[in-house]
């Protein structure tokens, strides 16, 4: 497929708008009967038990969110400290026991939409203390590996990861991150390639802070091609191939740490035949319905051989904001809370309700000062957003009038835009926006990641629109985590998308939403 065919992107991103997508059944309700296995379990591979120690680093969530690379010398890597680095990114930090017809669920360290925990990581290694070359898949049940190919790979890796090639080279390890397609797909149809990136996003988001605990450089890498990586983990990725509940593709790559030796070549790259356990039942043509536009958008932004790789990324497009109309509202300080970031991750979850009560200005700060700090990737910079814009709807701040706002990060001040009716809020507004989800009313506020499409898609063709996903999951990983640093809540939603863009403009005309956050006051869950 060709990468720079953008009308696949449009027509993708068009037909899975809320409401009425053409590439949405409406009429589809998902069945807890229908819920897939959320583990990928290789049935004929012993586990490697990991050595888990789950005491704090005593690095501060804060800090480590807002922290954008590694300053000084990386630390290095080993067995333990990339157990904690998988644990603290996906594995099950708490279980809970919901009786008939439920029975217990397991919750991950991050969010993810439906709790359908598509995203599976592996990683590719060097020889590490305890650990020996090869390439292993984590299993969040033990946790554990699972050790798939034994020997060192990464300079086929690196001749996968185009102009990151050299970071994969020099990292002891790299994650790679995948998405089992259909066990997302099965609720949300084919709206399931952006939830790819949002639960992508999210898991990264703590990956990248827990990388900074450990003195670990570590950048996102979203340019390889995507065939050499997927037969490397043995998951036979071909364009066009038949709609199968199996499918999982490659997403991201994340070099960890920057002390390792120049690799040897590659031992050969054969198939793998290894036996996994089946995650559905459904009928194949209920999984076609749903999955083709999926597998079309993904190949469409696939990239074939290594030059295609190293010629993607770079420097991203231009995205000022529009000029100030208005003065700005400048972000109070205030005192930050220490908890540390491994503590917070066993903390955090998903609000489900919100009292109709204020944050502070300060809290507020912390959310966007935080997640608003750029990260090292090969589509953006580590100064800034690259590809996303702060939009704002405040209902319940103290210190801060009721009304729409975006954020100016360099400036640090938020831009009033537009005021409610005398005395009101827009909670109504924020309501509707959010396809009538009582959450987003009463939450404080709501925070909307918007993009120009039109430009992040010249720059990097159809790859630009995991891009553009990737960066607005991350921000949304990082407001959970400040959000729990403070003991508020926070929760992910979903969105009327042009009724967003509509609302926000003009200064949002012609943009395009990522992902919206509520954050708020929690109240306690109905019995």
């Amino acid at each position: 497929m060709n990468n720079r065919n953008t009308e696949i992107t449009w027509g993708y991103h068009n037909g899975t708008k809320h409401p009425g997508g053409r590439l949405l059944d409406r009429k589809w309700r998902y069945d807890w009967d229908r819920r897939p296995l959320l583990y990928k379990i290789y049935e004929n591979l012993e586990p490697i038990p990991l050595p888990l120690d789950k005491s704090p680093s005593g690095v501060s969530a804060l800090e480590a969110i807002a922290t954008a690379h590694v300053e000084d010398q990386a630390a290095p890597l080993d067995l333990e400290t990339l157990a904690r680095l998988l644990y603290f990114s996906a594995g099950i930090t708490k279980r809970i026991d919901y009786g008939p017809p439920r029975g217990e669920m397991a919750f991950r360290a991050a969010s993810c939409t439906g709790a359908l925990y598509h995203i599976e990581l592996y990683a590719v290694c060097a020889d590490l203390p305890d650990l020996e070359a090869g390439v292993y898949h984590f299993d969040p049940r033990g946790p554990a590996l699972k050790q798939l190919r034994r020997g060192d790979y990464r300079a086929h890796l690196a001749r996968a990861a185009g102009s990151a090639g050299a970071d994969v080279e020099a990292a002891p390890a790299t994650l790679v991150f995948s998405d089992v397609f259909w066990r997302n797909a099965v609720k949300y149809q084919a709206r399931e390639y952006r939830h790819a990136f949002w639960d992508l996003g999210t898991i990264l988001s703590q990956t990248l802070a827990l990388a900074v605990t450990h003195r670990l450089p570590a950048r996102v890498v979203l340019g390889f091609v995507d065939e050499m990586v997927n037969n490397l983990l043995g998951l036979a990725w071909k364009s066009g191939e038949e709609v199968d509940a199996a499918r999982e593709a490659a997403l991201a790559l994340l070099p960890l740490g920057d002390d390792a030796r120049m690799p040897p070549d590659s031992p050969p790259v054969t198939q793998l035949d290894l036996e996994v356990r089946p995650i559905s039942e459904m009928r194949l043509e209920a999984r076609a319905a749903f999955l083709t536009p999926v597998l079309a958008m993904h190949d469409a932004s696939t990239l074939p051989e290594p030059e295609a790789a190293t010629e993607w990324g770079g420097q991203a497009p231009e995205m000022a904001l529009p000029a100030a109309e208005a003065s700005p509202f400048p972000l109070a300080d205030g005192p930050d809370p220490n908890d540390p970031l491994e503590r917070v991750i066993i903390r955090r979850g998903s609000s489900r309700r919100f009292r109709q009560e204020p944050i502070t200005l300060n809290q507020l700060a912390d959310l966007l000062r935080c997640s608003t700090q750029g990260f090292a990737s090969d589509f953006g910079t580590e100064e800034g957003l690259a590809l996303n814009h702060l939009y704002l709807i405040v209902n319940s701040v103290e210190g801060l009038p009721a009304g729409t706002y975006l954020y100016r990060p360099q400036e640090e001040r938020l831009e009033l835009l537009q005021e409610p009716p005398e005395g009101g809020t827009f909670r109504d507004e924020a309501g509707h926006l959010a396809l009538g989800q009582y959450l987003a009313r009463d939450a404080a506020v709501n925070i909307y990641m918007i993009t120009d499409l039109e430009p992040v898609l010249e720059r990097f063709g159809n790859r630009g629109y995991r891009a553009a996903q990737l960066e607005a999951s991350v921000i949304a990983g990082r407001i959970y985590l400040a959000a729990y640093a403070h003991e508020i809540g926070a929760t992910g939603l979903t969105f009327y998308d042009d009724g967003v863009t509509e609302f926000f403009s003009p200064s949002a005309a012609g943009k395009s939403v990522m992902f919206l956050m509520a954050a708020g006051i929690p109240a306690p869950r109905k019995s």
